[in-house]
């Protein structure tokens, strides 16, 4: 069904013990194959390494994509009122891409757009000879971005923003707000967005409020291994090619801003 089930017509999984198995429960099917049980074994010698092949990439795309079905599964349902809900935020995401330094002509991407309320601020900022992109995992969020008419200032992507179906080189300035938590591995998707910018870009990391505020609201203390600590920010840009040229953890905002190196 689309990208969310899979099925195999085979049964890879059947191994001595459930031959044994089969055997014993249909005693007259078995005794309409004689030497069932010895022949099985050198059968299944064949088929396993193929049993063990198909399984073991299959538990690959499975654990590959399980943060996404999570994703998903958390924004679909929400999209519909998402704009609504957070309409007030316009004017600080502006004021957030105005710190980017992007520039006339160039090309910027907002990965996890959303609805896109970045959108308009990116296009303001790169005039209409520049390239727009708005990258969200979510179907549902891109069509309620196209709704509110985002899709005639920015093409939108479905995509893996960790797997940027970009060049390398060919973006100027990447702005995300709230999407690093959200991401199974922070760090290779940090060296992605690394490879698709150009040397001098920016990456600019956005949240309308602070991680104290975040956490408070959800009533947990702040979290040691939270991937925007400073502490653990730093490191991750500066492995994945990025230099990090500003960190405010506000009450009212979270802004990172790093500059792309090499």
């Amino acid at each position: 069904m689309g990208a969310a089930a899979w099925g195999l017509q085979f049964h890879l999984e059947v191994d001595a013990a459930a031959v044994d198995a089969f055997a014993t429960a249909f005693p007259d099917g078995a005794a309409a194959a004689p030497g069932l049980r010895e022949d099985a074994l050198e059968e299944l010698a064949v088929l396993t390494p193929h049993r063990d092949l198909v399984l073991g990439r299959f538990a690959a795309l499975v654990a590959a994509r399980a943060g996404y079905t999570s994703t998903r599964t958390f924004f679909t349902p929400r999209a519909e009122t998402w704009e609504e809900r957070f309409a007030a935020d316009g004017p600080v995401y502006a004021a957030a891409v105005a710190r980017m330094g992007i520039g006339a002509g160039q090309t910027v991407v907002d990965l996890g757009c959303g609805t896109g309320r970045a959108l308009p601020a990116l296009r303001a900022g790169v005039g209409d000879k520049g390239v727009v992109l708005g990258v969200d995992v979510t179907a549902a969020m891109l069509d309620a971005a196209a709704r509110h008419g985002r899709n005639e200032i920015a093409a939108l992507l479905l995509a893996d923003a960790c797997h940027l179906p970009l060049s390398s080189g060919s973006v100027d300035g990447i702005f995300s707000a709230g999407l690093i938590n959200h991401l199974p591995e922070p760090a290779p998707a940090l060296g992605d967005w690394a490879r698709a910018t150009a040397p001098g870009g920016t990456l600019l990391l956005f949240h309308p409020s602070g991680r104290v505020e975040r956490a408070a609201l959800h009533g947990r203390p702040l979290d040691p291994d939270d991937p925007l600590a400073e502490t653990n920010l730093w490191p991750a840009l500066d492995a994945a090619g990025w230099r990090l040229a500003r960190y405010e953890d506000a009450r009212q905002h979270f802004l990172a801003r790093a500059v792309r190196v090499g």
